[in-house]
Formats: C-alpha cells, sequence, structure tokens
C-alpha cells in the first residue's frame, strides 16, 4: 500500500467528505474507489479501440450474412426519414471535445 499526499480545494473535500459519509465510507477508500473507477473507464476505452482496430468489415459482412431475413420486430423499424442502407456521416468533433484515445493530456493536472 502507497501513501499520497492529495491536495484538493475546499469546496472539494466537504463534498467528498460528505458523499464518503452517505456511503458510510471513509474519505480514504472513497477516493480510491473513484480513482479506480477512472482507471476502468479509460482501460475499457483503450481496449475497446484496440479491439476495433483489429475488426474486419469483410467478417463482420459474413456473420450478418448468415442472419435470416425477416420483419423487424413492433419498435425496431427504421423511420421513414432514414434511407436504408445509407451510412450515415461521423459528426466532427466539437470545439473543446475530449481528446483522442492514447492522448493522455487530460489526465495532467
Amino acid at each position: 500500500m502507497s501513501t499520497l499526499s492529495l491536495r484538493l480545494p475546499d469546496s472539494l473535500h466537504r463534498k467528498v467528505k460528505e458523499l464518503a459519509q452517505q456511503d458510510d465510507i471513509s474519505i480514504n477508500q472513497f477516493i480510491a474507489t473513484a480513482v479506480a473507477e477512472k482507471m476502468a473507464a479509460l482501460l475499457t476505452l483503450d481496449y475497446l479501440a484496440e479491439r476495433a482496430q483489429r475488426g474486419s468489415l469483410a467478417a463482420f459482412g459474413r456473420v450478418l450474412a448468415k442472419i435470416p431475413a425477416r420483419p423487424p420486430l413492433p419498435g425496431d423499424e427504421i423511420s421513414e426519414a432514414v434511407e436504408p442502407n445509407k451510412r450515415s456521416q461521423p459528426t466532427k468533433a466539437r470545439k473543446g471535445a475530449a481528446p483522442k484515445r492514447g492522448s493522455r493530456s487530460r489526465l495532467r493536472s
């Protein structure tokens, strides 16, 4: 186990203390859990991005071809406003959007 000195703004410290008390855990446990959750989220994004790189549209098409054709279940129909078989264009990143995966710049304080 390691010891870490952490500086928090007073308002954040008060809120962490309040939330930890509500969960009946220590501030230390609350922060450790929060760090673990953030790491899991980042590692999951990295894992999914890596898996996507190994993906193959041709293999995906072969799998989809095995599915028998049948009408959609009620509620799963495609809206009339959407043209079938037309791929939507990816949206452009908005100004101030999160950095691309692989960039750890958002982890710096």
